[in-house]
């Protein structure tokens, strides 16, 4: 008599910290490091930031006077809760298996990494869609949070605005050189500081820096290669690292600190949990279901050290 294994898996909390982490931390922002991340945010987490005057030092004298004002500041990294909840069809995966892998039952048996590949795939989904929300979600659409396009953009927020306007090849290095001539001067020749881009922006300044819209290139651009001169390697402008923000609008750029800029979840929290349910244990179908459960959201430290164009 032929028999069926079951492929039913739970993790939670800690346990399911790994999964977690490949879903939320494998997008292009976080795996290449242009974001601060915050991996055990349990509920909320203050930012901190301490401020001193910059004539610090003072003429000495006899007595104790104050040479310099402290301010603190503080913001608030508050990940929300989402949830992910999946279905799939055993028998949509028989093409993608050998008959020796699935068995000959007439209910397929799976191998023992299924499971995997099909938090994988869910993991996979989960990161493009973080990918977008860290730069331009939104709280108030389902599945969403506030990303660093809304937080910049919001009235009151303290960011220095740019006011932006359609990008095109034959403009794109003027409106990048009015987002750098907008960093507060005491960030500026900073480390970790970036300006990001859209993906529209970033084809752009590769196509005018290789002659097809900049002045003083010539026609054939850096180095005479046209826009074969950039292989995906780095781009800058008057020394500021330019990198792509995959989910930042069409006309839209930022220019932040890397240190400024927090990604925050909960890797090790009680409420995390992945679930994969063998519906085949339970209604006889040869479905499966898969639960997903985390914490994500952003913030910005210092509002006026941060530069949008919109």
């Amino acid at each position: 008599m032929a028999t069926t294994t079951s492929i039913t898996s739970t993790y939670a909390g800690e346990f399911a910290g790994k999964y977690i982490s490949a879903a939320l931390l494998s997008g292009s922002t976080i795996e290449n490091g242009l974001i601060t991340v915050k991996p055990n945010v349990k509920y909320k987490e203050v930012l901190k930031k301490v401020a001193t005057d910059a004539n610090v030092i003072k003429d000495a004298t006899c007595d104790f006077d104050d040479t310099a004002t402290v301010t603190l500041t503080e913001r608030i990294l508050q990940p929300e809760e989402f949830q992910v909840n999946l279905e799939f069809c055993k028998k949509d995966f028989r093409s993608d298996w050998e008959a020796i892998q699935m068995g000959y039952s007439t209910f397929d048996n799976l191998p023992p990494n299924f499971s995997d590949f099909i938090i994988g795939h869910a993991a996979g989904l989960v990161a493009e869609k973080t990918e977008n929300n860290i730069w331009a979600g939104q709280t108030g659409n389902a599945g969403e949070f506030d990303g660093f396009y809304y937080l910049a953009t919001a009235g009151g927020s303290g960011c220095v605005s740019v006011s932006g306007s359609p990008l095109t090849a034959a403009n794109i290095v003027d409106e990048i050189g009015k987002v750098v001539d907008a960093i507060p001067s005491g960030v500026y020749g900073k480390e970790d500081l970036y300006i990001y881009v859209s993906r529209k922006a970033a084809k752009l300044y590769v196509r005018a820096l290789g002659g097809f819209g900049a002045n003083g290139l010539g026609a054939a651009g850096v180095n005479a290669q046209g826009t074969q001169w950039w292989n995906n390697g780095a781009l800058s402008y008057d020394g500021v690292k330019v990198v792509i923000g995959a989910g930042l609008p069409d006309d839209s750029m930022m220019a932040a600190q890397k240190s400024n800029m927090f990604f925050g979840t909960g890797l090790l929290s009680d409420h995390n949990e992945v679930k994969l349910l063998d519906m085949g244990d339970l209604d006889g179908s040869q479905n499966v279901r898969l639960v997903m459960r985390f914490t994500a959201g952003v913030q910005i430290g210092i509002t006026s050290d941060v530069v949008i164009y919109a």
